[in-house]
């Protein structure tokens, strides 16, 4: 039966069973009944399957005599006259269906409790090494010291996944994490355990040029990062792309940055105050994880790394891009990097580069000059314009005259063969995008927040009618008001107040970090951001789903294109809420694929203790993915959203599972 959702700590406890090894939790695989792995199914003994088999056969003949009386009864209703004698019918024939529906999971239940509590296995507690386990990358434990690996070691920074060895257990936070600091305090101050950093980078002494370190907080004053000061820097930014000040790059045309190996958010976060849009990415790293502190802070951030492969935006995306320090060598590759920067750049958009390298005293090196002609006679085949150089600091701006690259005597030919949106693939050494109906200067854009309401122009470049975007604006805004009004009681309470807690601050966020898993056309991001909610939403379009990704970034939100099967390119406990609206749909007609329980393991690993989960579905599949979370130790309810409609929400709350 469902089971009351509760915003304290649920003090569940998570230590494995005597004799665990992490090898039997890989090899868990537990059996679901559907090709698509919706709806677990176990149990122990010949006693309690033949019980529950009982239960299903009276379960699914009290269905079937349920329906034939349904049909019956409204098969005589519609049978009278007129109008009036059809609308009764049907709503009766909706009432009823819902009456059989309840019938249903109610019988289950009581299967449940006839069978002796019959449930599908729980999943085990990760051993501790798992704490800040990252799929897909190299991984560290916290038994094994990097220096200790030796000089033969080489960490690869690329992606690499496999379905193959996949842990099927739950990550558990470190033994003194805490929930952390609510929006927008968190900017400011996140607690020191939850985040991993050793004692090796305490000694060196090279993160203390970017944060205060104390008994049991890390602070970001927001100076720490620039010499003089983060404000006085994007000053600098905006005074040398020809304004008055950062207040002014909205009017600019600038809305979305990419911030490349970002420090810890310091940037971000002042621009944010800005109305601008700041995604950081950054190598992983065992430890001192510039991501992980920065999503931490309640910024934007994933993993991903300038390598061999292409980052999983779409072309045309950012309006900035901007490189402070960020250790990329801009020279190498024959300037592979600087075209996927400029793939990823609008049309007259800029890359901001700030390095030792560009001072007059660097230059004076003879490889150091070498290296700045290699990347100045790049930029100037890009069709870049050097807009200014004051001290470290150098701007180019991206041309928006396709008619430039006919005009070059060298530099990279223009793409034939493009993908709007790349899924990690290996980097293109053509310009890509100039056939795109995308390709429109900055300067000639709506600017926020009115660039979020695509005109119908605008939306014609994606194939979509203006009729079928207003509607999704409208069910969206509908959507968020009813999850406000069912839910705040549970989360978006005006008074999130845990037992022992000092009374919040204003205003009172119990959100912040939001992904949701199928983002379609962006709509539940507007509704959040018109409904006032000081959240950021990571939208994802999943790799099979009609891609909307260059739409999203076309309405000023930031996403990313995945394949659930793989694991997403955060650290563990990085988003207070997910959200998915019809995924499991989408899932279920996919075959071969992997299992829902593998893809609410990875939900889990990347959701915060006492995070929510909201699915929206058709009433089947959300029946059967309650009996899938179940196996994760969630709080789950369903309710309830329209009587006319045939979807239901899942609601879940992941416990805080403290380590005994």
């Amino acid at each position: 039966m469902s089971r009351a959702l509760y915003r304290g700590a649920s003090g569940i406890g998570g230590k494995p069973a005597a004799g665990y090894d992490a090898a039997d939790e890989a090899r868990y695989d537990p059996k679901e009944p559907s090709e698509n792995g919706i709806g677990g199914a176990g149990g122990r003994g010949r006693k309690r399957h033949l019980a529950v088999a009982a239960v299903k056969i009276g379960v699914l003949v009290l269905a079937a005599a349920a329906l034939v009386g349904s049909v019956a009864w409204a098969g005589s209703l519609y049978a009278g006259r007129g109008a009036a004698a059809a609308a009764a019918a049907a709503a009766a024939s909706r009432g009823y269906r819902r009456l059989q529906e309840q019938l249903v999971t109610d019988l289950l239940d009581i299967g449940e409790l006839a069978g002796g509590g019959v449930r599908a296995r729980e999943a085990e507690v990760c051993v501790p090494e798992y704490e800040n386990y990252v799929p897909c990358y190299y991984n560290v434990s916290d038994t094994v010291d990097v220096a200790d690996l030796g000089g033969g070691v080489v960490i690869s920074y690329e992606r690499q996944c496999s379905r193959e060895g996949k842990i099927a257990c739950l990550v558990a936070p470190p033994r003194s994490y805490r929930i952390p600091v609510r929006w927008p305090s968190g900017k400011g101050f996140i607690w020191k355990d939850n985040v991993r950093i050793s004692g090796q980078e305490f000694s060196s002494g090279s993160l203390f040029k970017r944060m205060m370190v104390e008994e049991d907080q890390i602070s970001f004053p927001s100076d720490a990062h620039m010499a003089d000061g983060v404000e006085d820097y994007a000053h600098q930014i905006a005074e040398m792309i020809g304004l008055r000040n950062e207040f002014n790059f909205n009017e600019a045309g600038v809305r979305t940055v990419l911030d490349i190996e970002c420090g810890f958010g310091t940037l971000g976060a002042h621009l944010f105050q800005r109305d601008l849009l700041t995604m950081c990415i950054a190598n992983y790293e065992a430890s001192g994880s510039q991501v992980q502190i920065t999503l931490e802070r309640g910024i934007p951030a994933m993993i991903g790394s300038f390598a061999s492969k292409q980052l999983p935006y779409p072309y045309l995306s950012f309006d900035m891009v901007h490189c402070a320090k960020c250790n990329i060598e801009w020279d190498k590759n024959d300037g592979g990097f600087l075209v996927e920067v400029d793939r990823l750049l609008r049309p007259s958009g800029y890359f901001v580069w700030t390095s030792s390298l560009n001072t007059h005293r660097a230059l004076r090196d003879k490889e150091n000059q070498k290296k700045w002609r290699t990347i100045r006679d790049f930029a100037d085949s890009l069709c870049w314009e050097m807009l200014s150089q004051q001290d470290e600091t150098i701007v180019w701006k991206k041309t928006n005259k396709l008619d430039c690259y006919s005009s070059r005597k060298s530099g990279p030919v223009l793409c034939t063969h493009d993908p709007e949106s790349p899924y990690y693939q290996p980097l293109n050494p053509c310009i890509a995008g100039t056939r795109s109906q995308r390709w429109i200067s900055i300067e000639h854009r709506t600017t926020w927040p009115s660039q979020s309401r695509l005109n119908s122009t605008e939306l014609d470049i994606h194939g979509v009618h203006s009729e079928d975007f207003a509607e999704n604006t409208a069910n969206w805004d509908s959507m968020v008001r009813n999850y406000w009004s069912l839910l705040s009681p549970l989360i978006f309470s005006d008074h999130p107040k845990r037992p022992g807690d000092e009374d919040p601050q204003p205003p009172f966020n119990m959100l912040r970090n939001v992904l949701d898993m199928n983002a379609h056309f962006g709509g539940f991001n507007a509704a959040l951001l018109k409904a006032g909610k000081s959240v950021w939403v990571m939208n994802v379009v999943p790799t099979n789903a009609p891609n909307y990704l260059p739409l999203i970034f076309d309405r000023g939100f930031i996403g990313v294109q995945h394949d659930w099967c793989e694991a997403f390119p955060t650290y563990p406990r990085t988003y207070d809420m997910v959200h998915a609206d019809g995924f499991l749909s989408l899932e279920k007609h996919q075959k071969h694929r992997c299992s829902t329980l593998d893809i609410f393991l990875e939900v889990d690993r990347i959701l915060r203790p006492e995070g929510w989960v909201i699915i929206r579905d058709t009433a089947p599949l959300i029946e059967a993915a309650r009996s899938v979370v179940t196996q994760l130790r969630w709080d789950a309810r369903i309710l309830d959203l329209d009587i006319a409609s045939d979807e239901k929400l899942l609601v879940c709350q992941k416990p805080f599972i403290r380590k005994q």
